[in-house]
């Protein structure tokens, strides 16, 4: 326990060192500044034009933040020669991963704390305040994002030997993922058979955690209608109190599994070089 906690806090003190941490920082806070006066004669509440937008923006900015930094944290740690420093003491690999995943996750949180705090403070001087509902569901959104992306970014940093790979791949999985995902998905879609649709409809939404996450908050903020009939029994489990509690076990065990996958690559990586 107390190695992890070590690795946490060494992953803090060098994510606040690291020039993209602010950079992501500087383009949330001015972002969402934009959208606040465009809308500043608006109450933000429930879906809307300026919610739409808002998710949009989060779900732009945050994978990819998520993704640049997460992947460059492991593959620094290849490149620098610190692993195989770090593999002659007596750190276990569980600790090793779970440190970084959790100082990684400490770092990014923070960002969107100081990110949402400064949007609430000012759309409070605007006179266009958030309602609370609203405001938790993006918090919620947020963390989401934050806490399933990282465990992406964690295997991606895994896998590549540089961070030219890193990079190239972290730009991939976003692409796909966030902004070519309806494409493909209409277009795998269209060669299945009509009663197989919503099935692996729902397969391929629980593997795209930008996806999972978006239909969430989009249907807690009673935007279900705007999704279509393909998706009426996610509109409706999702509006169940039950709802939140069934999303936060699926989080859980997509880390779970992730984290799993991530700490079979680097023991192996340990004792085979």
């Amino acid at each position: 326990m107390s190695h992890m906690i070590d690795v946490a806090n060494r992953e803090v003190k060098l994510g606040f060192r690291n020039p993209w941490s602010y950079s992501f920082l500087i383009l949330f806070c001015v972002f969402s500044m934009s959208l606040l006066v465009i809308n500043s004669l608006n109450v933000v509440e429930g879906y809307s034009g300026t919610t739409s937008s808002l998710v949009n923006l989060i779900l732009y900015l945050l994978p990819l933040m998520t993704l640049f930094i997460g992947s460059f944290s492991l593959t620094s740690e290849g490149e620098d020669g610190s692993w195989q420093l770090l593999s002659t003491y007596p750190l276990a690999t569980s600790s090793f991963i779970l440190g970084k995943y959790l100082g990684l996750s400490c770092v990014l949180l923070t960002i969107v704390s100081f990110g949402y705090g400064l949007m609430v403070l000012i759309s409070g001087f605007m006179g266009n305040s958030f309602n609370l509902l609203t405001y938790g569901l993006f918090i919620l959104f947020s963390c989401g994002l934050v806490f399933m992306f990282l465990t992406i970014a964690l295997f991606i940093g895994s896998v590549c030997k540089n961070r030219w790979q890193a990079l190239t791949i972290s730009v991939s999985v976003w692409f796909f993922s966030v902004i070519a995902w309806p494409t493909l998905l209409i277009a795998g879609l269209s060669f299945v058979p009509y009663t197989w649709v919503q099935p692996m409809l729902s397969i391929f939404t629980l593997l795209n955690p930008a996806e999972l996450v978006r239909l969430f908050v989009i249907i807690k903020l009673g935007g279900g209608s705007v999704l279509g009939p393909e998706y009426y029994r996610w509109v409706l489990w999702i509006q169940q109190p039950v709802g939140t509690w069934i999303l936060m076990a699926l989080t859980i065990v997509w880390i779970t599994v992730s984290l799993l996958v991530i700490h079979w690559i680097w023991e192996r990586r340990r004792y085979r070089g």
